[in-house]
């Protein structure tokens, strides 16, 4: 990520600074990094300590209901009947998970109260339906459909989603870094020529919103599997500048550069994020293989070591057959999966593409939670044969 500076910042790091010159108070400054003092960091001047509390509360572990499924196939799960309702973090509902990423449906319908920092994990929430602006101690950042909103560990936020606006969202949680992918930076992390989007596609806080006040303000905080309350006597947006290299943003699915090829390339091309063990990938609408003998949609593979999800946000999907917008797909890891029957034939001849979806592999095996179980379609692992009435595997 590039650096980036708001507000009023001082010449040298670790001196003394006063908003309002001498007699006023020092301001504090406060270092959020990541690997200790060896990664990307940003540096905050805060009117008060953020370390300020006027009372500590209660302590929620948080809890997981976890489907196992008798059989080991592919699945299909229409999340277009997922329940609205909550806010936009305690109303996200478990879909899917393993100690590397967590994966949630988001509908909410309610104002969030107080404020939120996740503090064992950065988050990616994939704007399927909305709008609004995600408040936070860096500024306020707005985001609308089909962004996906980036919210580093240690970021104190409040969404406030735009009122009358249905929300549909795909939350990701991570004990571990998003990142842009390793290959599509230089040795200094600059995005290079060949990446599918540059610096300018990345939207952070337009502006720096200072609070000076007291009262009673609640911060629920992620940590240790569970949530802490506390309550502040001061807002906590009470930021007088900041400059660096982590900070929350947005990248929005229209503005990924989707590569071609004159044979079908493969689904390494549409990666957008990379995770520990995970990758997230963007299939944008796109130009197709311009061979004479390509076949324009994906060939038949097997996930030897891991699991593949597909969100389809919008479009007809030349690949698959009774799949809408608004489904998932899981294609488990020891299973071949690819085109079903006559959907090759039918896509010869295709010189484009106008589908748009958010897939995410994870090289170690996922967890299913009771939303899926909910919403799963047991007849999809028999779409791969025409001649086998459907039947109910579980």
């Amino acid at each position: 990520m590039r650096y980036v500076t708001l507000g009023d910042v001082p010449r040298k790091r670790h001196i003394q600074v006063r908003r309002n010159g001498a007699g006023s108070p020092l301001l504090t400054e406060e270092v959020l990094g990541y690997e200790g003092f060896s990664g990307n960091e940003t540096i905050l001047y805060h009117l008060h300590s953020p370390c300020r509390l006027s009372e500590v509360g209660g302590f929620a572990p948080i809890r997981r209901e976890e489907w196992v499924p008798d059989a080991h196939v592919h699945r299909l799960a229409d999340i277009n009947g997922a329940p609205a309702g909550g806010d936009p973090v305690a109303g996200r509902q478990l879909l899917m998970y393993n100690n590397d990423i967590e994966v949630s449906v988001a509908k909410p319908t309610e104002s969030q109260e107080g404020f939120h920092r996740n503090g064992e994990g950065d988050e990616v929430i994939y704007v399927h339906r909305g709008s609004g602006k995600l408040r936070t101690n860096f500024g306020p950042v707005l985001f609308r459909e089909r962004d996906y909103v980036v919210i580093p560990r240690g970021t104190t936020y409040r969404f406030e989603p735009d009122p009358g606006v249905e929300q549909f969202w795909i939350c990701f949680h991570t004990p571990g870094e998003i990142e842009t992918p390793n290959r599509y930076r230089n040795r200094y992390g600059q995005l290079l020529e060949h990446a599918p989007y540059s610096q300018r596609d990345f939207h952070g806080p337009i502006e720096l919103e200072t609070h000076d006040e007291e009262g009673e303000f609640t911060l629920d905080v992620r940590v240790r599997g569970g949530v802490q309350r506390y309550l502040l006597d001061r807002h906590p947006f009470d930021v007088v500048g900041w400059d660096g290299y982590v900070f929350p943003y947005t990248f929005n699915a229209d503005d990924f550069e989707p590569r071609a090829g004159r044979f079908h390339l493969p689904p390494p091309a549409h990666q957008t994020f990379q995770g520990p063990n995970f990758v997230i990938c963007t299939f944008a609408p796109r130009m197709l293989d311009w061979d004479p003998e390509a076949v324009p949609i994906p060939y038949h593979h097997s996930n030897i070591q891991s699991e593949e999800v597909m969100f389809y946000a919008a479009g007809d999907y030349a690949a698959r057959k009774g799949v809408d917008v608004g489904c998932l797909t899981l294609h488990p890891s020891g299973l071949p999966h690819g085109p079903q029957p006559g959907t090759v034939e039918k896509a010869l001849g295709m010189t484009h593409t106008n589908e748009l979806a958010v897939m995410w592999d994870t090289f170690k095996p996922l967890k299913l939670a009771a939303l899926w179980r909910d919403h799963d379609d047991p007849s999809y692992a028999y779409s791969w044969n025409p001649d086998r009435e459907a039947a109910q595997p579980r």
